[in-house]
């Protein structure tokens, strides 16, 4: 699991650009009706939010907690996350705004006072990039083509060999 966060001042990824190149393993965390910064959570493959372990879920609450200009100062705040699929963005929508496909995929939890031992320790492991959205996306989307494509290959040869099996079996009677 690893943990990106997006928040202002530095060149910021806009809302467009996080969903469209967002992956299918990404979890998205925000403070609820206030600013704060975006916060992804990417899962390994095969994983739901359910396995999410509830240490990693405290850090990303408090990363957006902290890099929210009110939250940050409020003494508990509600955070909701949600896959990345279930976001939503549409034209008429401010900067910032962000919909859900379906409520009910949202999650939240509430988040005190902020411990400041777990900020620090998550600002020393901090690592700044900018990353390429488009570029990494289309690398793991042809990855992912590739472990499909060998998957099938796979499966016409097992079912080849089977049909094989079958003929000799019926030369065999």
């Amino acid at each position: 699991m690893g943990i990106l966060g997006f928040s202002d001042p530095a060149p910021v990824p806009t809302d467009e650009d996080l969903i469209k190149y967002g992956w299918p393993e990404d979890v998205w965390f925000h403070v609820d009706k206030l600013s704060s910064a975006h916060v992804y959570l990417r899962l390994h493959k095969g994983q739901t939010m359910d396995d999410i372990p509830k240490e990693v879920l405290s850090d990303c609450a408090h990363l957006v907690k902290a890099n929210s200009i009110q939250g940050c100062k409020l003494s508990s705040v509600t955070v909701v996350y949600t896959p990345w699929s279930n976001l939503r963005k549409t034209p008429d929508m401010d900067v910032g705004q962000i919909g859900f496909h379906r409520q009910k995929d949202v999650r939240t939890l509430t988040v005190e006072r902020r411990p400041s031992e777990q900020l620090r320790r998550l600002e020393r492991t901090r690592v700044e990039r900018f990353p390429d959205l488009a570029a990494e996306r289309e690398s793991r989307d042809r990855e992912e083509r590739g472990r499909r494509r060998q998957q099938l290959q796979e499966q016409r040869r097992a079912e080849r060999e089977e049909q094989r099996r079958k003929r000799e079996m019926d030369e065999l009677r």
